[in-house]
């Protein structure tokens, strides 16, 4: 689409990126989102069982998908954290696997072009990720324990 978060620097493993800052709404106000502005809906993210994160105006409203990312969303007290996964270098788009912030109650859905060997098609919640993937993602930490909760 054009947009998207490019590494300044190189970041190792583990590294923080950046906070994604925004104002916590509730699942309704995301709905209403949905009717208003659909594209600023589907950029809010899942910041517990019964609130999302409207990143508006912020970095984290540039993050993409990729089903082969590079970071990952983790959740650190009340703050979301992208942090790398792997190695990024300076120039690297900084990319996540949103499907870590879809509960299994999410219906959103999206096709995927990321273009990586493996790519899952289409980006659905975390019920449809492969066994390997969750097990993958949940060493790295970057799968919120009230995310698997949901189902």
């Amino acid at each position: 689409n054009g947009q998207g978060i490019v590494a300044l620097k190189a970041f190792a493993p583990g590294a923080t990126i950046c906070r994604i800052k925004g104002r916590v709404v509730t699942g309704e106000q995301v709905w209403r989102y949905w009717d208003t502005d659909p594209r600023r809906g589907e950029n809010c993210f899942r910041y517990d069982a019964d609130h999302y994160l409207d990143p508006e105006g912020e970095i984290g409203a540039y993050a993409n998908h990729s089903c082969n990312p590079n970071a990952g969303i983790v959740k650190a007290g009340c703050r979301l954290l992208l942090r790398a996964i792997r190695p990024i270098a300076a120039g690297d788009e900084v990319t996540h696997d949103y499907s870590t912030l879809l509960g299994a109650d999410d219906v959103w859905k999206m096709t995927c072009n990321c273009g990586e060997a493996g790519c899952r098609k289409v980006v659905k919640n975390v019920k449809a990720l492969p066994a390997a993937v969750v097990r993958r993602y949940r060493r790295l930490g970057i799968i919120p324990e009230f995310i698997l909760a949901t189902g």
